[in-house]
């Protein structure tokens, strides 16, 4: 079999890095290889085909992702988190860029709720997605106490983007601190990024396996479920 020539390898090799690109979960990482790419074929115009035109267009192709990745790195240079808005995204969105993470919490506001607060009924919509930072809520289905939200935990994430209604009443037990959003500014914004909605997705998951295991140890505690007894929301 002929070998490929220089000039065919890195024809070959800037579609790969094309192909890798569309492949990227990440904005940045797809700059990155778009980038990498433009280099290859402005290396290949330039020493091996000769062919202006082309080294015009993936220059300006270089370029156009240079400038992108330079304002992204200045961007996130400048943004600056607090400690409960660290904690935030570690729980709803690890792993976005820090604009992008910045442009999430800016959806919300944070507010300081008081013992009594609602932020959930059972059986109605919910409007808005919230993550506690301090404090603690009761959770209750059916009249029953079934469960206790705890600092770090997310409440409304199972039916905030379906749109569905709650399957429990969360209840503030004390002063508290918390970020929300509401749910008809979200879907949309949600719905326009797609990092943002598969580290969302993520973080969701997440949050339901820790509340699931939650639950059965308190299950298992309080000596399984009972005859007659209905399972928590």
């Amino acid at each position: 079999m002929r070998m490929l020539s220089a000039d065919a390898l890195l024809l070959q090799l800037s579609y790969a890095l094309l192909v890798a690109a569309v492949l990227a979960a990440r904005p940045a990482a797809l700059r990155v290889l778009v980038a990498l790419a433009a280099l290859v074929g402005l290396t290949r115009a330039l020493i091996w085909t000769g062919d202006v035109v082309t080294a015009v267009w993936m220059g300006l192709l270089l370029g156009a992702c240079l400038t992108l990745l330079a304002r992204n790195f200045y961007e996130s240079r400048h943004i600056r988190f607090t400690p409960e808005e660290r904690r935030m995204l570690d729980s709803l969105v690890a792993g976005v860029s820090q604009s992008r993470a910045r442009h999430l919490i800016d959806q919300g506001i944070w507010l300081n709720g008081k013992e009594g607060d609602v932020l959930t009924r059972e059986g109605q919509r919910v409007d808005h997605l919230y993550f506690l930072a301090e404090g603690e809520a009761r959770v209750m289905s059916m009249g029953r106490h079934v469960g206790t939200c705890r600092p770090g935990d997310l409440i409304g994430e199972l039916t905030v983007l379906s749109g569905e209604t709650a399957s429990a009443t969360v209840i503030l037990t004390g002063p508290a601190r918390f970020w929300c959003a509401p749910a008809d500014d979200l879907r949309p914004y949600v719905e326009a990024h797609d990092d943002i909605r598969r580290a969302i997705e993520h973080g969701f998951a997440t949050a339901l396996k820790s509340k699931l295991r939650a639950s059965n140890r308190a299950i298992a505690e309080a000596g399984g479920v009972h005859p007659g007894s209905e399972p928590a929301a």
